[in-house]
């Protein structure tokens, strides 16, 4: 029988192997699935709430063993590890709050003798594609809402974070979900486009590569399946003079580096205006030579290792290309010991004398490492936060929000925070433009794209 592996990159074990699926598990759950949902779509709507925010508290209390759990799955160090289940909560909790106000029907008046509404109608089967770089947030965006709405779950985990599908598992069952509503599969990437190119879903919310959704894509074309694709960044942040600069300068670092970079709203490449450039620079290489790179679960490391030594390697060809076209590396990696060729752990890095012309500057880096480049103005920031086939997010420092929507409104981006990054506010449409992606989770506008309108046109007289 086939199997997935999870190979931690905390040492290269072997952490968990789990068997793939087989046709006939998986034609059993998709039926299971298909006949509960026909159920769960008429139970009332507070009690779905009370079966999903039990759920999520029954992860939340299961922090203590799955931070380190996590850490040999990602490498995530343990001391940030509660963070994304208390994200996890945040995020769950509110989708369950705004459920009634996103669902209600949208009552049309102002035509006598008539009754116009368009009613929200759930729409049947989600396929929930989870990454490993933030497991349990990538997941409860989409799952939380899809079972609100009335809809049945499946959860395809990467194979990185085998554990993760099976403690949203145990959690829905503990809460006392029907039976079918959620399920979680072991599939390959073959079996998941199998499903999706035999028009097995009618949703697919998808988190990953580019590489990933284009797969997917293809997988569903022909089907109408609905999809949702949050794809990769290559981030922007632009300095101006007048920020708050200590509280930029760490912020930045921390955008940057924080989960050794690898997130899809990490900071990548950041523009900085003349006037504090030098400034922002030493800042920023001070706080970086500063990391603890080391084992994750040790609880002095503040810098884990990358996901596995090709990802790491990937971005030291990254580096050594723009080193070796003029850029100059600030941060030597012989001070941080754990640093070797061939290995997951990664010193952070920071880069001058970049242009728009090496790699690391346009194509996905998904690592520690970032960028900067000196700016004259907000018109030269503007075109250069543009010239990317990415646009997930990019962030402004300044104290004038004023300019800062200025510049907002001609960015080509999904998200533009003001004095923060590399954050998901739920209460806010989590989208992207580009090759970023399309489709929405979080906020009302979320749950519009896990349900169908359905218009009501009655007479009454």
């Amino acid at each position: 029988m086939m199997e997935i592996q999870c190979v931690s990159p905390v040492d290269g074990s072997v952490f968990a192997r789990r068997s793939l699926a087989g046709g006939s598990e998986i034609d059993a759950a998709l039926r299971a699935a298909t006949a509960a949902q026909r159920l769960w779509r008429t139970v009332d709507l507070a009690e779905r709430g009370r079966l999903c925010l039990s759920a999520i508290a029954a992860l939340a209390a299961q922090s203590a063993a799955i931070v380190p759990e996590l850490a040999w799955q990602m490498g995530r160090p343990i001391r940030y590890g509660a963070g994304e289940l208390r994200g996890l909560e945040e995020r769950g909790r509110y989708m369950v709050s705004i459920a009634d106000e996103a669902l209600a029907p949208l009552e049309i008046g102002g035509k006598a003798g008539f009754r116009r509404v368009i009613q929200r109608e759930p729409l049947g089967l989600v396929l929930v594609v989870a990454p490993w770089n933030y497991p349990y947030l990538t997941a409860v965006n989409s799952i939380i809402p899809a079972l609100m709405a009335g809809n049945a779950v499946v959860l395809k985990h990467a194979a990185q974070t085998p554990l993760v599908a099976e403690r949203f598992q145990a959690a829905f069952d503990r809460a006392g979900l029907p039976r079918g509503v959620f399920q979680h599969l072991f599939l390959s990437h073959e079996q998941t486009a199998a499903l999706i190119a035999a028009g097995r879903f009618d949703q697919v919310n998808f988190t990953g590569s580019v590489a990933g959704g284009r797969a997917v894509e293809r997988a569903s074309a022909g089907t109408f399946t609905g999809l949702g694709l949050e794809l990769g960044g290559k981030d922007p942040a632009y300095v101006r003079p007048d920020c708050d600069l200590p509280f930029t300068i760490e912020n930045l670092v921390d955008g940057a580096f924080f989960n050794s970079g690898q997130s899809c709203c990490a900071i990548e490449r950041i523009y900085v205006h003349a006037k504090v450039y030098d400034d922002v620079v030493a800042g920023m290489v001070e706080l970086a030579r500063k990391y603890e790179l080391g084992d994750p679960l040790d609880g002095a490391t503040s810098l884990g290792p990358m996901i596995r030594p090709s990802a790491a390697d990937f971005v030291r060809g990254q580096i050594d290309e723009a080193v070796a076209r003029g850029a100059r590396a600030h941060v030597d990696p012989q001070f941080f010991a754990r640093d070797r060729r061939g290995s997951a752990y990664l010193a952070p890095q920071i880069l001058t004398g970049v242009d728009h012309t090496m790699a690391v500057m346009t194509e996905e880096s998904f690592g520690p490492v970032v960028g900067l480049m000196k700016v004259d103005s907000d018109d030269e920031a503007i075109d250069l936060m543009n010239d990317s086939r990415y646009g997930l997010s990019a962030s402004l420092w300044t104290r004038d929000a004023d300019g800062a929507a200025a510049i907002a409104a001609r960015l080509e981006t999904g998200t533009v925070f003001m004095n923060r990054c590399d954050y998901l506010d739920p209460a806010l449409a989590w989208t992207g433009v580009k090759e970023s992606g399309r489709g929405i989770t979080l906020s009302r506008l979320g749950y519009e794209t896990l349900t169908r309108p359905k218009s009501w046109h009655f007479r009454l007289a």
